[in-house]
C-alpha cells in the first residue's frame, strides 16, 4: 500500500471528521484546520519526493489491478498540484484565524474547508474518469456552501449562478463518460489512452473531445461559459475567495491538461486549434472585464478568467516549452492571485469597504501593506524579475517559436492590461488623497492584534513564495521540465498503471 499517495485525499477527510466530532468547540476546530492542513502539505511534498525518485507513484484500491479497480496514481504534475493544495489550505487556514466570523464558523466552515481540499486532492490523484467526477461533486457541494454561509442576498445569487452553469457542466461530463464507455468499456484514463487509438470513428472521438473541453472548460473559467467566477468570487468571505482563485478553476485546469496530452492527442490539429482560441478569447474578454470594473475583489475575479488563458494557451501551443510554460503560470497565479484576495481582505478590515471610489491614502498610513500588494500586482502584470514575468516569457517564447503571432500578440497585450488594472487599484486605493467621508480613524488603527498577525502570517507566507518563484525559479523550472517531458509522453504513465501498483 503506498501511504503517499493516497494520505493527500485521506488527511483532510480525516481533519474534516475530526472537526464535525468537536463542532461545539470553535477553538479546536480552528487549530484542526492549521494542523491538518500543515499535514497535508507535508504528504503533498512527500509525495513530490516519491515521484521524484520512482517517476509515477501508483496504487489499486483493494489490489483490484487496472483497469478493472480504482486506481490513485501520481506523476509529477499530480504530485506538485497536491503540494499546491496543501500550501494554499495552510495559508487560507491561518488567514481564516483572523477573518472568519464566529457564526460562520459555527454553520461548519472548517468541516467544509476539508471536505473542499480532499475534493481537490482526489481530482489530482485519480486514473479513473467517473471517479474525477466523483471528485468534482464532492467540490461542488462543499464549495456552493462556502459562497452560500451567511445568508446574503448578493451571495445567494453568486451561489445559484456558481451551481446553475456547474450542474451543467457536470451534465456534459457525466453524458461524456458514458459514451467514452460505451465506446471504449473502461473508464481508466490510462486504459482509454491505450485503447482509444484502435477505434475507427475518429469523428466520434473529436466529438468526445469537444464535450470533455467544454466541460472542463466551464470547470476552468474558460471563453464563452465563465461568467460563474465574476459572478461569484466577490460575494463570500474573502478567504472563501482566496481558496475559490487558488484552487478551483485549477482543477479544471489541470483536467484539460491531463485528456489533452494522455488521451485526446490523436488530432492536434483540430482539438488544439479550438483551445487556442479559446485562450485568446480568455484572455481578452477577462481582462476588458477587469478594466471597466470599480470593486476591489470584482477586478481579481475578472483577471482570474484572463490569466486562466495564459494557462490553457500553454496546453494548445503543445510543445514541451510551451507545456512548461502554462503549467509554470498555474503555480504563479495560485500564488499571486490567492494573496491579492486576502490582501483585498486586509483592506477591507482597515477601512470597511471594497469600493475603489470610496478608497485612498492607504499607502500614507500602511506602507507596508502597499508595498505586499505592489509585489503581488507587479507579479500579476509580468514585472520582471517576479513570477510573472518569468510564466509570461516563456509562453510567449513557445508561441514565437512556433510561429503563433496573433496569440502571442493578444498575450503581450493583455499583459499591458494587466498591468493598467493593477495601476488603477494602486492609484484608487492607496496613492490618491482619501475622498470625504472615508472613516481615517479606522483605517489608522492598529493590526498587531492577534487577528490581524493571522492575516498577515498568510500573506507573508506568499509573498515569499512569489519572490522564490521570481528570483530563485531555476529548480522549479527543472522540475516542471521533468513534468512536460512525461505530459509529452504518456507512455510512461499508461505502462505505469496498466502494469500493476510500483
Amino acid at each position: 500500500m503506498r501511504l503517499e499517495v493516497i494520505l493527500p485525499i485521506f488527511i483532510p477527510l480525516i481533519a474534516g471528521t475530526l472537526s464535525v466530532v468537536v463542532w461545539r468547540s470553535t477553538f479546536y476546530q480552528r487549530w484542526i484546520a492549521v494542523l491538518g492542513t500543515a499535514a497535508l502539505l507535508a504528504s503533498g511534498l512527500w509525495l513530490l519526493s516519491a515521484v521524484r525518485a520512482e517517476g509515477h507513484v501508483v496504487m489499486q484500491m483493494g489490489n483490484w489491478q487496472a483497469p478493472f479497480g480504482i486506481t490513485i496514481v501520481a506523476d509529477t504534475l499530480s504530485a506538485v498540484m497536491a503540494v499546491l493544495t496543501g500550501l494554499m489550505g495552510l495559508v487560507v487556514a491561518i488567514y481564516s484565524l483572523g477573518s472568519i466570523p464566529a457564526s460562520h464558523e459555527r454553520f461548519g466552515y472548517y468541516p467544509l474547508m476539508h471536505l473542499l481540499l480532499a475534493g481537490v486532492a482526489g481530482s489530482f490523484l485519480t486514473g479513473d474518469l467517473f471517479n474525477l467526477y466523483v471528485w468534482f461533486e464532492v467540490m461542488l457541494l462543499a464549495s456552493f456552501a462556502l459562497l452560500t454561509l451567511g445568508g446574503e442576498r448578493a451571495q445567494m445569487e453568486g451561489a445559484i449562478k456558481y451551481v446553475t452553469l456547474n450542474l451543467f457542466s457536470s451534465a456534459i461530463f457525466l453524458s461524456s463518460i458514458g459514451l467514452m464507455y460505451g465506446m471504449v468499456g473502461t473508464l481508466n484514463m490510462a486504459d482509454i489512452a491505450d485503447k482509444l487509438s484502435e477505434v475507427e470513428h475518429t469523428g466520434m472521438v473529436n466529438v468526445l473531445a469537444v464535450m470533455f473541453m467544454v466541460a472542463f472548460g466551464i470547470k476552468a473559467a474558460a471563453f464563452p461559459l465563465f461568467f460563474w467566477l465574476p459572478a461569484s468570487y466577490h460575494t463570500p468571505r474573502v478567504a472563501v475567495s482566496a481558496l475559490f482563485a487558488g484552487l478551483l478553476t485549477k482543477v479544471g485546469i489541470y483536467a484539460l491538461y491531463r485528456m489533452f496530452t494522455l488521451i485526446f492527442n490523436g488530432d492536434v490539429a483540430y482539438t488544439h486549434t479550438i483551445l487556442l482560441w479559446s485562450a485568446g478569447f480568455t484572455m481578452v474578454t477577462g481582462v476588458l472585464g477587469a478594466a471597466a470594473q470599480f470593486e476591489f475583489r470584482r477586478i481579481l475575479a475578472f483577471h482570474s478568467v484572463s490569466q486562466i488563458g495564459y494557462m490553457i494557451l500553454g496546453l494548445a501551443l503543445y510543445t514541451p516549452l510551451a507545456l512548461i510554460g502554462g503549467l509554470f503560470y498555474v503555480i504563479h497565479h495560485s500564488l499571486v492571485k490567492t494573496c491579492l484576495f486576502l490582501i483585498s481582505g486586509l483592506v477591507y478590515r482597515l477601512t470597511g469597504t471594497y469600493e475603489l471610489k470610496e478608497l485612498g491614502e492607504v499607502y500614507r498610513h500602511r506602507p507596508g501593506i502597499a508595498i505586499l500588494f505592489l509585489i503581488a500586482a507587479l507579479s500579476l502584470a509580468g514585472i520582471p524579475p517576479l513570477s510573472g514575468f518569468f510564466a509570461k516569457f516563456i509562453i510567449v517564447r513557445a508561441g514565437l517559436e512556433i510561429g503563433a503571432y496573433t496569440l502571442t500578440g493578444i498575450a503581450l497585450a493583455v499583459g499591458l492590461l494587466t498591468l493598467f488594472s493593477m495601476i488603477k487599484i494602486w492609484a484608487e486605493v492607496f496613492w490618491k488623497a482619501a475622498p470625504e467621508g472615508m472613516d481615517m480613524e479606522r483605517l489608522k488603527a492598529p493590526v498587531n492584534d492577534s487577528h490581524g498577525r493571522f492575516m498577515l502570517t498568510g500573506i507573508g507566507i506568499l509573498i515569499a513564495g512569489i519572490l522564490l518563484l521570481g528570483f530563485w525559479g531555476q529548480p522549479v523550472i527543472e522540475l516542471f521540465e521533468v513534468m512536460a517531458e512525461q505530459l509529452m509522453n504518456p507512455e510512461g504513465y499508461i505502462e505505469a498503471v496498466l502494469g500493476g501498483e510500483q
